[in-house]
């Protein structure tokens, strides 16, 4: 088995998500009393949340090279960075290691076309959603991505910031992404991706009437396959 480095701490919150179920993936697929091989490097979410909001994404990317360094230099044989927003830095980190990246949005592209929805409406920080670092790894796949409109955006990032990174989970905000992801099936979307590792923690399947691509338990499921050698 190989060792998996994950980058977490953005939030804590979701990152424990992911040491869950990489675990448990191994477990079913190994036995009861198997686990991963894993290391975690988990920063300080405060200065990457700063550096974010004022725009100063090397900044932001210099905290995660160094993470990934010392990830890699533990034995780590791959890097998982546990969000969605830092792959806006994701080529800085990939270029600082020798070992392989392995990028959130491939395998949320690919559940989506394993899905047949190639019309995939993309909830996230304003970050994911109003930039290109993910939406374009995604139409490189065909797909085509909905984003919410603009209040509907500025919605979903301060659900995202002030209540679910500090595990925080509303009903009132439950049905504000409920309204939202109705909004995307009215304009044609196939299926939700969850661009933003937090959301899970708020919108299970039967909170939408479409399927539901989870990019923390899709990326987790690729980690496990990497370090099974699949």
């Amino acid at each position: 088995m190989r060792t998996i480095g994950l980058i977490g701490g953005m939030s804590w919150e979701s990152s424990a998500e992911y040491y869950r179920l990489i675990n448990q993936q191994v477990r079913d697929r190994l036995g009861p009393l198997r686990s991963a091989k894993l290391l975690m490097y988990s920063v300080d979410f405060g200065p990457v949340e700063q550096a974010q909001h004022a725009g100063r994404w090397d900044d932001a990317a210099a905290i995660l090279v160094d993470a990934a360094q010392r990830l890699e230099a533990g034995g780590a044989e791959c890097v998982v960075l546990c969000t969605n927003t830092m792959h806006k830095v994701a080529g800085q980190i990939q270029a600082a290691i020798d070992i392989p990246f392995l990028h959130i949005a491939d395998p949320a592209g690919q559940a989506a076309l394993d899905a047949g929805a190639l019309r995939v409406g993309l909830l996230g920080t304003a970050f994911t959603m109003e930039q290109d670092f993910l939406k374009a790894r995604l139409t490189a796949k065909g797909l085509t991505v909905l984003v919410p409109e603009a209040d509907e955006r500025l919605a979903v990032h301060r659900i995202i910031y002030d209540e679910l990174c500090v595990g925080v989970i509303s009903e009132a905000s439950r049905q504000v992404y409920q309204r939202v992801i109705e909004s995307l099936t009215e304009r044609g979307a196939q299926a939700i991706i969850l661009g933003c590792t937090e959301i899970s923690l708020l919108i299970k399947p039967e909170h939408s009437a479409l399927p539901l691509l989870d990019t923390t338990e899709l990326h987790a499921q690729a980690a496990v396959a990497f370090a099974l050698g699949d």
